[in-house]
């Protein structure tokens, strides 16, 4: 199993990174990692760092793509940076996932042109793990790829979803709910309307019908299912609990599981191979979680699988 890894991609690469990657191989005895980018310096910091690197192989890169470069141009331009040198080593096969917690928007023009969507898949999606008042964890999709969506899309999110809480988040027979202004039949716009009888006719979901905001923190649903307008907003909501949390300094198990790096990343759901996204102020703790959801995806092919749930 061969994970790349974009070390220059983040505010506090590439140091970041390699304390992350450092904490994987304590803990993991499982993939070899490809790490991308400046080698003189991710070689001073393994040595620095005493990281073992008989798992480790450094991929050099001449070029970054910055946060605020436009997305498409600087992919085509920047040809010998982290991130397109990443999605050729995993279009190629030299790699079986790529990592990245820098430019969101080259990550996902590269996950959708370089890695193709899975066959059947209408749009691609991302989603984010909620956590729940009584201990579990929910899944939240789309958070943000696909502002504006239509029923049919709205559906396959839902099974994909489902596949992915029962692999990942190991919750068997998922619970699904679609995001409404109310819990009946019929409520919501002409999305939620439209979307409302594909996902009751569905067969390989477990669908429970509509669900409200309130829900979404408490144990009624597992697999919550809303275009990536509304899911984006929800996401960014729940973040603003862990840093309000933080700030004044409150010591509360519930909201300290809001914390982004405990989860590492967004994988991207529906492309042909994992690709993960992580957060632009990502810590090693991120670093080492992403490439452990990398790790997960590939050894029980949640893609694959949901290539199949899709058929």
């Amino acid at each position: 199993m061969n994970i790349g890894l974009d070390m220059m991609g983040g505010d506090f690469a590439p140091l970041e990174a390699v304390k992350g990657v450092q904490q994987y191989l304590a803990e993991s005895t499982t993939a070899n990692l490809f790490l991308i980018g400046n080698k003189e310096q991710i070689n001073l910091l393994l040595q620095e760092h005493q990281v073992p690197t008989d798992r480790i192989n450094v991929i050099h890169a001449d070029q970054v793509i910055g946060m605020h470069e436009h997305p498409t141009k600087a992919l085509k331009e920047k040809q010998q940076s982290s991130i397109a040198i990443g999605f050729h080593l995993l279009a190629s096969g030299k790699t079986d996932a790529f990592i990245s917690a820098g430019n969101t928007g080259a990550m996902l023009v590269g996950a959708l042109f370089s890695i193709k969507a899975v066959e059947g898949v209408l749009r691609p999606t991302i989603s984010t793990i909620i956590p729940k008042e009584d201990g579990g964890a929910g899944i939240l999709l789309d958070v943000g790829l696909n502002a504006d969506c239509k029923p049919e899309q709205l559906n396959q999110f839902a099974v994909m979803g489902s596949v992915y809480a029962q692999l990942i988040l190991g919750i068997d027979n998922p619970r699904v709910g679609l995001m409404n202004v109310g819990e009946e039949e019929g409520k919501g716009n002409l999305l939620a309307q439209a979307t409302y009888p594909l996902l009751k006719e569905n067969k390989q979901i477990n669908f429970i019908g509509n669900i409200e905001g309130r829900d979404v923190l408490v144990d009624k649903a597992d697999v919550m299912v809303c275009e990536g307008f509304t899911g984006n907003i929800i996401l960014k909501l729940a973040e603003t609990l862990y840093e309000i949390s933080h700030r004044r300094q409150l010591k509360d198990e519930y909201f300290d599981r809001f914390n982004f790096e405990n989860y590492g990343g967004t994988p991207v759901l529906g492309v042909a191979k994992p690709v993960i996204i992580g957060h632009g102020i990502s810590g090693a703790k991120a670093f080492n979680n992403m490439i452990k959801v990398a790790e997960k995806m590939i050894e029980k092919d949640v893609l694959g699988k949901m290539k199949d749930a899709l058929q």
